[in-house]
């Protein structure tokens, strides 16, 4: 399901902030070789988070879900000069091509890989979070939001990927569809949540903006 028109989008990437080279380059060999190249974050939501970031100025950013790292990089682009991010992905065949651009960028030292579960990492890190991306495992974002909103402070933001999830959350639910499920209970938990204040963006495939009361 195509959120807005076509032509719509194309007006709005043409006049928002060119892509960075760097970014051009990361998104070229994202879809030259590595699979499902769809799942990049791309030129408009990664303008989208760049502003967002810079507009925060984080101390320190969270990312669950790296891919290639595109998204990790737009992040960078507003962190404080003595900020890191830590960046979390289950898939060992990409930790070489995220590094490689991290270094590109001049500020791989300050971005931190994590490889494995998610669910198992969050608990060990010791930094305040003032910035975190969701772009993962669907069926884990309720357990994501639940192991974050213990440990993040009044004023700290969230954002969340795809949670239109294709327009499948307004669509009849398949029994066997646990991703869609998962982000209809995630939704409903945003949304109702007495610590959060949250508004969703119907940019590319649904964004959500949460910040912690």
């Amino acid at each position: 399901m195509d959120l807005i028109p076509k032509e719509i989008e194309e007006y709005v990437v043409a006049h928002s902030q060119p892509e960075p080279p760097l970014l051009q380059q990361l998104s070229k060999e994202t879809w030259q070789k590595v699979l499902a190249p769809r799942m990049l974050s791309g030129h408009f939501q990664g303008r989208l988070l760049s502003m967002i970031s810079k507009l925060i100025h984080p101390k320190n950013i969270l990312e669950i879900g790296t891919y290639t790292g595109y998204s990790a990089l737009c992040l960078m682009e507003g962190i404080q000069p003595d900020g890191r991010l830590h960046t979390i992905d289950i898939n060992e065949e990409l930790y070489s091509l995220q590094r490689k651009y991290f270094n590109k960028s001049g500020q791989g030292q300050r971005m931190i890989q994590h490889l494995g579960n998610a669910l198992t990492i969050i608990p060990t890190l010791s930094e305040d979070f003032d910035l975190v991306f969701i772009d993962a495992d669907k069926n884990n974002y309720p357990k994501y939001l639940n192991l974050l909103l213990s440990r993040l402070k009044s004023g700290a933001v969230i954002i969340s990927d795809n949670v239109l999830w294709s327009g499948k959350v307004i669509e009849p639910l398949k029994a066997d569809d646990e991703d869609t499920k998962a982000l209809l209970h995630y939704n409903k938990v945003i949304n109702e949540d007495s610590r959060l204040e949250s508004v969703i963006l119907p940019i590319r495939d649904g964004l959500t903006i949460s910040r912690i009361i």
